[in-house]
């Protein structure tokens, strides 16, 4: 399928459910500007991707694509929520400024882009160690992982925070 071919399904695939999808998250958010922002974004996506050539579904394909969309705005809400509880505890001398909030924020997104890329296994073994604190001989106990399993994880959990630096 060539370029103009695919932008024109695009056309047509926008023309026809982009006012579902739309309503249809808006209804999953509570908020109408966010569910039009996501299909929009959920189109931005495909228009990056290659369509498929026999699109029987496109509901189906669309809703797939706003449902992982939908997943990443959810996540990154609640670690932004997660932050602000963190914060509003503080002392007021000690709480950052609205710069390095947002460049927290910003860093938390990308840490949690980073580990969504890891397996599940992995990226609960990396969670943790690192941010509970726990030793690796523990994690074997709780998740029932041999030692050799658990360093494997971590070993490619960080081969990923590093690749990504």
């Amino acid at each position: 399928m060539s370029n103009a071919e695919a932008r024109q399904q695009i056309g047509v695939l926008y023309n026809e459910h982009h006012g579902w999808l739309a309503t249809w998250l808006s209804h999953k958010l509570h908020c109408k500007n966010l569910g039009a922002d996501l299909a929009q974004d959920t189109f931005l996506r495909i228009l990056g991707a290659r369509l498929p050539v026999d699109l029987r579904e496109p509901r189906a394909y669309l809703a797939t694509i706003a449902k992982g969309l939908l997943s990443n705005y959810l996540r990154r809400k609640k670690l932004e929520e997660a932050y602000l509880d963190a914060l509003s505890a503080m002392p007021e001398p000690i709480q950052p400024s609205p710069e390095e909030r947002l460049q927290v924020l910003e860093t938390l997104a990308e840490i949690d882009r980073i580990l969504d890329s890891l397996p599940a296994k992995a990226k609960q073994v990396f969670l943790l160690a690192q941010l509970d604190g726990l030793a690796y001989a523990d994690i074997c106990a709780i998740l029932n992982l041999s030692l050799s399993t658990v360093k494997r994880h971590m070993v490619l959990a960080f081969r990923q925070c590093l690749a990504a630096l």
